[in-house]
């Protein structure tokens, strides 16, 4: 009876912890992995790293010099040499150690292996990437990261650059319009699309940045940031207008770049391989970013005006996205779905989109028009989001790289007070004057009655 006590004295707090560790690593993964997963992975890693390199196939044999040294000091066996490890450093996600390859290994070797790397050490991942010739970096991720995003503190941007959503990896994802000038995003209703593009204009509204929007549905998605929007098109109609007056401003542009670099008047456009970049910073004309939401209204038509309307407009959405970077004009093109089947001039408009992203989507033929032509295995990763995981999305571009990227949540009050905090930043298009968006004055709220003060008294 006596033993029995014991035990349930014993087992009570044992339980109790077991208990709060599982519900930690269900409800607060991040706390879990600091407090118990860390050390745990820790040692399961400096313990069995020589025999989980050996089972993974990742040793080489030693030279003869080592064989001969090894059984003339020890009666030892000599086994396989693994890679080098370098120090194990912590992360609030995870672990990253640097490995020395041996002689006659490569980066893809320890690449294939990583999804038994992750299982022999107990993580959620596991990713490697070359430093340098003979090292790579391989980064343990302990949990879940993009079940509930937090973007890293560090996850600061520059000019032209927005940390706009979060790696599966816990790196940041960051637009780089320098980079990757045009993008394309595809999302259905309900996917996080909006999102993605809120974080957008609410990172670019704090910097020297002209902000143009084209949204055919009234402008219910642009609409709210209509403070911090140099132009702005809500219907078919504005859009034809405003587009022309996009490509003669990147024509002017390039006549300025002509005069400044002594290029003859006569050089067609596309061979002229400079960019305002070049040019004097007091003479540099301000970027100008496009936003397109619902690309496909602009290919839509009913009637034989409505027909030639639309293949002007792609014509000059083609043009700029041709001819636009080195102009300083970047694009960002949105929607539910894009495809062939749009109408002439689809196919070749994605050809010049560099970046894609791709949220959930209704049809395996949109994602496959988002990333087939750049990562063909991304399609099914982008097939395979569920729908109750919005802000998660495939990102890749033309280099055949691609990852899973989630947007952490931003209401539209913040990104619309960020606008209109930022208004002042608006710079100053004569062209694009008769395209600003009317900003509603706001209410002026009733001042309180003054208080005037009263003298101490006896």
């Amino acid at each position: 009876m006596s033993d029995l006590t014991t035990l349930l004295e014993v087992g009570g707090p044992v339980a109790v912890l077991g208990g709060g560790a599982a519900y930690a690593r269900a409800k607060h993964p991040a706390a879990y992995w600091s407090t118990i997963g860390l050390p745990v992975s820790t040692v399961r890693l400096l313990s069995s790293y020589g025999s989980v390199m050996e089972a993974c196939g990742l040793t080489v044999a030693p030279s003869r010099l080592r064989v001969l040294a090894m059984k003339a000091m020890t009666q030892r066996e000599v086994r396989p040499i693994p890679p080098r490890r370098g120090i194990i450093r912590p992360t609030l996600t995870g672990l990253k150690l640097r490995l020395r390859l041996a002689p006659g290994q490569e980066p893809a070797d320890i690449a294939a292996s990583a999804e038994r790397l992750r299982h022999a050490w107990g993580v959620h991942s596991a990713y490697v990437t070359t430093v340098k010739p003979g090292v790579v970096e391989l980064r343990l991720v302990g949990y879940d990261v993009l079940r509930r995003v937090r973007m890293p503190r560090k996850a600061v941007g520059g000019f032209l650059e927005v940390p706009v959503a979060l790696r599966e990896d816990a790196t940041p994802f960051i637009r780089d319009y320098r980079t990757t000038p045009h993008q394309l995003t595809l999302g259905a209703t309900l996917s996080g699309k909006s999102m993605y593009l809120r974080h957008l204009i609410a990172g670019l509204a704090r910097q020297p940045v002209a902000l143009v929007g084209i949204d055919c549905k009234r402008g219910v998605e642009l609409a709210p940031f209509a403070p911090r929007l140099s132009a702005l098109a809500t219907d078919p109609d504005q859009a034809a207008e405003l587009l022309p007056t996009l490509v003669k401003e990147m024509e002017d542009r390039y006549d300025l770049i002509r005069a400044r670099q002594g290029i003859a008047p006569d050089t067609p456009d596309e061979e002229i391989t400079s960019d305002i970049w070049g040019l004097p910073e007091d003479e540099r004309p301000v970027p100008v970013v496009l936003f397109v939401d619902e690309v496909a209204e602009l290919f839509l038509v009913a009637t034989k005006k409505d027909e030639e309307r639309r293949d002007e407009m792609v014509t000059q959405l083609i043009r700029l996205a041709q001819l636009g970077r080195a102009a300083g004009i970047y694009l960002e093109v949105c929607g539910q779905r894009f495809g062939a089947e749009l109408g002439k001039g689809a196919t070749m408009l994605r050809a010049q989109l560099t970046g894609r992203v791709c949220h959930r989507v209704n049809d395996e033929a949109s994602a496959k028009m988002a990333l087939g032509d750049i990562a063909p295995e991304a399609v099914h990763a982008a097939c395979s989001i569920a729908p109750e995981r919005p802000g998660l999305a495939v990102a890749g571009d033309t280099s055949g790289g691609w990852s899973r990227i989630r947007t952490p949540f931003l209401s539209l009050g913040v990104a619309a007070e960020t606008c209109q905090e930022s208004a002042h930043m608006v710079p100053d298009l004569a062209a694009l004057k008769p395209f600003r968006p009317d900003v509603p004055v706001r209410p002026v709220e009733a001042a309180a009655p003054v208080v005037l003060p009263h003298p101490v008294t006896d």
